[in-house]
């Protein structure tokens, strides 16, 4: 069976589906099959190592990410409260006059 991954990570969980553990007998005991060489589970580990130096730097990512998006929101609730308030602001400022047109032609 020519199935790759590492005894760290194998690439699949089921024990049917990964590589029997019985010796060959046809090889000296201790030498690396051309299939299982060390050299795969180096570089898994490398990745996993380079992945794991870039984990904090992701997280910083996202956190500015998610902060921006919370600003950005916030500036637009503030924009819509400051509309609200100059909106009711000219409600009031068209009802007073009105309300001064209608004395002066009341007079």
């Amino acid at each position: 069976m020519n199935t790759r991954g590492t005894i760290d990570r194998p690439l699949t969980h089921d024990p049917q589906k990964q590589a029997p553990m019985t010796p060959s007998t046809h090889e000296p005991a201790g030498s690396a099959t051309e299939d299982f060489t060390t050299s795969g589970a180096n570089d898994s580990r490398q990745n996993r190592t380079r992945e794991m130096q870039l984990i904090p730097e992701a997280l910083a990512r996202a956190h500015m990410h998610d902060r921006l998006l919370e600003a950005q929101r916030e500036r637009q609730a503030t924009g819509l409260l400051t509309a609200r308030r100059m909106q009711r602001r000219a409600e009031r400022a068209s009802r007073r006059a009105r309300r001064a047109l209608a004395m002066a032609v009341m007079q």
